[in-house]
C-alpha cells in the first residue's frame, strides 16, 4: 500500500501563506490527480472524461433524448464544449441526433444502444472507486461532502 503523501511532497512546497492558501493548493491538485486517474481508467474504452459525463447524464435522460442546452446545464466540467462533444460520440456510433419536432433550432440528442452496452461495461469505474476515494470512511466521505458543499456556499 502506498504511504499517504502530502501535498507539500507532491508539489515540492513546504511554506503556504496561509492554511486556506495550502487547503485551496491542495483541492486544486487533489481535482486534477483524481481527473488523470479517471482518465487512465477510462482510456481502454476510447472515451475521455467530458464524453463519459455525456453519456451519463443521457443514460438518466434514456429512453427520452436531450437537448445541448440540457447536457451543457448538468455537465461536470462547464468549460467542456457539449456540441463537439456529440460530434465526437456520434462519430463513435454512441449517440444519435436529430432535429426536436416541437422546435426545429433545438437538435435532439440520445444515447445508443451500443453506448448502454458500453456504460454498463464500465459501471465499476464510475465514482472514484479506483482513484483512492476509497481510502475513505463512510463517515470521512460524508464530511468531504458536507465540506465541498460549503466551499460552493455562495454566502
Amino acid at each position: 500500500m502506498r504511504q499517504t503523501m502530502k501535498i507539500e511532497d507532491e508539489i515540492k512546497q513546504s511554506n503556504f501563506k496561509s492554511k486556506y492558501q495550502k487547503a485551496y493548493i491542495n483541492l486544486v491538485y487533489t481535482s486534477g490527480w483524481l481527473q488523470q486517474a479517471q482518465a487512465a481508467l477510462f482510456k481502454p474504452f476510447g472515451l475521455t472524461l467530458p464524453q463519459y459525463n455525456i453519456l451519463r447524464i443521457l443514460r438518466g435522460q434514456y429512453p427520452k433524448p436531450a437537448t445541448i442546452s440540457l447536457l451543457i446545464e448538468r455537465m461536470l466540467d462547464k468549460t467542456s464544449n457539449a456540441s463537439r462533444i456529440v460530434d465526437k460520440l456520434e462519430a463513435k456510433g454512441l449517440v444519435t441526433r436529430k432535429q426536436c419536432p416541437e422546435d426545429r433550432r433545438t437538435v435532439d440528442v440520445l444515447i445508443t444502444e451500443k453506448a448502454l452496452a458500453l456504460l454498463k461495461e464500465m459501471d465499476g469505474l464510475e465514482g472514484g472507486t479506483k482513484t483512492g476515494i476509497k481510502n475513505l470512511s463512510e463517515q470521512e466521505a460524508h464530511e468531504l461532502n458536507r465540506l465541498l458543499d460549503k466551499i460552493r456556499n455562495k454566502e
